[in-house]
């Protein structure tokens, strides 16, 4: 049986060799070559007059495809399926979605240029190449630089691609030819080998991580993480005399940062008992701001003017420039937004005690600016 030749190859001793013959390969009209070099060398791109590669449309394609299918997803979770109304915002809270966004694009196009990049441009499952074990391939992976043209290309003539190898000095000159089982061979991505392999990796994949997480950090010293001196909830706690890791506060005691609210349903006494503690400084008057714009803009506006923002999903507030809120005393302001009114909910679980009463002084600045005296100017 004839062999089947693959290509012609020459090798050259020196970087500047290999970049001159093949910028001379490629002026030639030869297509169907490449260059082996023990490492990267500087210009080979240019002087191969190489055209820039598929796999960036691959990625471009697939990171596009994360970047819309993940805002797909989260649009129509949120504005369509379960449309939830959360600190004012719309139903399509775009800088929300930026972090998810990003992170399914890059996720979708790295997945899809790894395996374009194995199993469309490297042919896995095949490893084959009539390049492996030949004298060629092991001067070019030490200390020698090598070209070669491909019998397929369409310039092709054995020897005058010989007499163009001798005549760039080259040091060696040989054939290289499929062997039978390359010529037979199919590339198949359900090999039933190939497959075997997958399987194998995904069980030892698998196990390890399973030996990992569940027996490997229960033991000494990786257990130091869960073998800590602590009362996990509902379980025996044997240093208390009820066994119990739940005790009740002691009788009489309030913890710290949780004194009871002592106006829960006192709105005038609050109005006269209360006295703000905090000065309308610029720093105390940031704060407010900053609370009122989060927590209370959504429904009273920026300027308190009552005019939502939630596009009459939820019954407008009255104005807080009324008559009857600008005599309100700050205690009494301070009691709604501690304990809500009306189908104002209560905001004592995300305000602390200083917090609202920086909002009560930012509402009375907005007040004052809309309401101001002559003397003010």
């Amino acid at each position: 049986m004839d062999k089947k030749l693959f290509s012609y190859t020459a090798l050259f001793k020196t970087p500047d060799e290999i970049i001159h013959a093949a910028k001379t390969v490629a002026e030639a009209g030869y297509t169907k070559f490449d260059v082996n070099t023990p490492y990267p060398v500087h210009g080979m791109d240019d002087a191969m007059k190489l055209p820039p590669s598929k796999l960036g449309f691959v990625t471009l394609g697939a990171g596009l495809s994360g970047t819309i299918l993940a805002l797909l997803m989260m649009g129509w979770m949120m504005g369509i399926d379960y449309p939830i109304i959360i600190g004012g915002k719309p139903f399509f809270p775009l800088p929300a979605f930026i972090p998810i966004t990003f992170e399914i694009t890059v996720l979708l196009a790295t997945l899809t240029t790894v395996g374009a990049l194995l199993f469309f441009f490297f042919k896995l499952p095949n490893n084959k190449h009539p390049l492996h074990d030949t004298d060629y391939m092991k001067n070019v992976s030490s200390d020698k630089y090598g070209i070669y043209i491909e019998a397929e290309d369409p310039k092709f003539n054995a020897e005058e691609i010989k007499a163009l190898f001798a005549k760039l000095n080259a040091g060696s000159i040989e054939p290289v030819y499929f062997d039978e089982e390359e010529i037979n061979f199919k590339a198949v991505v359900a090999d039933k080998r190939f497959l075997a392999v997958l399987a194998a990796v995904a069980v030892f994949v698998s196990i390890s991580a399973y030996l990992h997480l569940n027996k490997l950090l229960y033991v000494i010293p990786f257990s130091w993480m869960s073998d800590q001196e602590k009362l996990v909830v509902q379980e025996t706690a044997p240093q208390f005399e009820n066994n119990s890791s739940m005790q009740e506060p002691v009788k009489g005691t309030v913890a710290r940062g949780f004194i009871p609210y002592p106006y829960k349903d006192k709105p005038e006494e609050a109005g006269k008992l209360l006295v703000n503690p905090l000065i309308p400084n610029e720093e105390n008057l940031a704060v407010g701001e900053e609370k009122y714009n989060v927590f209370c803009s959504p429904c009273h506006g920026y300027l308190g003017a009552g005019d939502s923002r939630l596009n009459e999903q939820f019954p407008n507030p009255p104005s807080l420039h009324s008559e009857k809120l600008r005599n309100w005393t700050d205690g009494r302001i301070y009691h709604v937004i501690a304990e809500g009114q009306n189908i104002m909910p209560a905001y004592r679980y995300q305000l602390n005690r200083q917090e609202r009463w920086a909002v009560v002084n930012y509402i009375r600045v907005l007040q004052r600016s809309l309401n101001a005296k002559e003397t003010d100017l």
